[in-house]
């Protein structure tokens, strides 16, 4: 589930440029190299999947160069505990996120999209998760996490309180930079997963500004 821009980018012009960078990079990846980087990021966040055991899980699914790869969703069903639950989004006319429970069938939706097939949770729904596995363009040091220019998971992350559930971005290499020009609306995460550095965790869930 990408974090989509709307029609009319605000963001100021150097997050706009980071921005643009980043995806020009992910472009630039082979078939291979995408599907090397998914199955690094596949395992680590299974593992952490393991190590935690959470009960529900909020998370998204990949589409295009987004890391992960396509088949996240079902590994991480696959993954819960008996009982568990696997809430993916379900992006709305105001680019705010619904959610739905896994049910193993995912649809085509608008703007490329693959949705799930459950019923219907409502936007609160991702407060009842014990992990949630967040897209992002980029990261900074202090966790402060760069989307698409849409907001919807700036919206998630201001819904969920603090401290919250952990919450995981999932990243290509180099995508963790030195700095995130950040806006008010701006979230952070507590962690991030990348290929080669596995899970960085971060000692703040509070949003701050860089840059």
């Amino acid at each position: 589930m990408s974090d989509l821009a709307t029609d009319a980018e605000k963001s100021p012009q150097n997050k706009i440029a980071l921005r643009t960078r980043l995806l020009t990079a992910r472009r630039s990846l082979s078939d291979h190299e995408l599907a090397q980087a998914a199955a690094k990021i596949q395992d680590q966040t299974l593992a952490l999947v393991r190590v935690t055991a959470p009960a529900t899980i909020a998370a998204y699914v990949p589409v295009g160069s987004e890391p992960g790869g396509a088949e996240l969703p079902r590994l991480l069903a696959e993954a819960l505990p008996p009982g568990g639950r696997l809430l993916l989004p379900v992006l709305m006319s105001d680019n705010d996120l619904d959610w739905a429970l896994f049910d193993g069938t995912l649809t085509a939706a608008p703007r490329g999209l693959r949705e799930p097939g459950g019923p219907r949770l409502g936007p609160e729904a991702v407060r009842e998760a014990d992990l949630i596995l967040i897209p992002a363009l980029a990261v900074g040091p202090s966790g402060v996490r760069m989307g698409r220019g849409g907001g919807s998971y700036d919206r998630v992350l201001a819904r969920l309180g603090s401290p919250g559930p952990p919450t995981v971005a999932l990243l290509h290499d180099g995508e963790i930079v030195d700095s995130v020009p950040a806006e008010p609306h701006d979230r952070a995460v507590r962690g991030v997963i990348t290929p080669t550095g596995g899970l960085v965790s971060f000692t703040t869930s509070t949003p701050q500004t860089e840059g």
